[in-house]
């Protein structure tokens, strides 16, 4: 994939960059800011070299607060499509619901910690999938959100066993891993999975599913995540 890379620590940014160009993926940039994120993205279409990917920081220059999410969140606007995956140090729901409130918005969505990058496998695994235009949520995240949650959705209440395969689902994982991740047989998951996506109200005809289901639940959250 040809990504951009908008981090304002240089060395992680070097270190980003390492781990993506060994993996045999191509930079065709990195930053260090949210204006400049937003510049060569803006640079590379006009050149109609678009990237397939862009990986951002939440807190950027130049206002050190929640600049890369709200980069982000344009480019996606302006580039409907566009796959993004944040980095953060921070469990901070709030800006993941950001990201996906628009409900037009298509394309790949992640949002890892930092600390992810270091398991470099399951971090390059993470962007073929959102890549793919999936969904990738941070487990801590993950785990946080849905000790808060009763389950409760426009059709009905899922059970504990769904809500568990819906996490998994959040975070990337295959009908496969979550039958071996759960020690359940492959037809006990594409069940649970069913059931959730007529409680969540969506029907076969309905276009990526999974990514669906995952941001409903995300977007029907009243509180939602957690708030740092």
């Amino acid at each position: 994939m040809r990504i951009v890379v908008a981090e304002d620590a240089a060395l992680i940014r070097a270190g980003l960059i390492e781990v993506l160009t060994s993996a045999g993926h191509e930079v065709v940039g990195a930053v260090g800011d949210a204006e400049a994120l937003e510049s060569r993205v803006a640079a590379l279409h006009e050149a109609g070299a678009d990237p397939d990917l862009v990986m951002s920081d939440v807190r950027m220059p130049p206002g050190n607060a929640d600049d890369g999410l709200r980069a982000a969140i344009r480019l996606r606007r302006r580039h409907p499509g566009l796959p993004v995956l944040l980095l953060s140090a921070y469990i901070g729901g709030r800006y993941l619901r950001q990201l996906v409130q628009d409900e037009a918005a298509h394309g790949g969505i992640g949002y890892l910690m930092k600390e992810r990058v270091s398991h470099v496998r399951e971090f390059l695994q993470s962007l073929d999938v959102i890549g793919m235009g999936g969904v990738v949520i941070d487990p801590d995240v993950l785990h946080s959100a849905f000790q808060r949650d009763r389950g409760d959705l426009p059709g009905g209440r899922l059970s504990k066993r769904e809500r568990e395969v819906l996490e998994l689902m959040s975070q990337g994982l295959s009908n496969a891993q979550i039958s071996e991740r759960l020690v359940l047989s492959p037809q006990a998951v594409s069940k649970h999975i069913a059931s959730t996506f007529q409680k969540m109200d969506l029907p076969p005809s309905e276009e990526n599913r999974r990514v669906r289901a995952v941001l409903r639940w995300i977007r029907a959250r009243p509180d939602g995540m957690p708030s740092q």
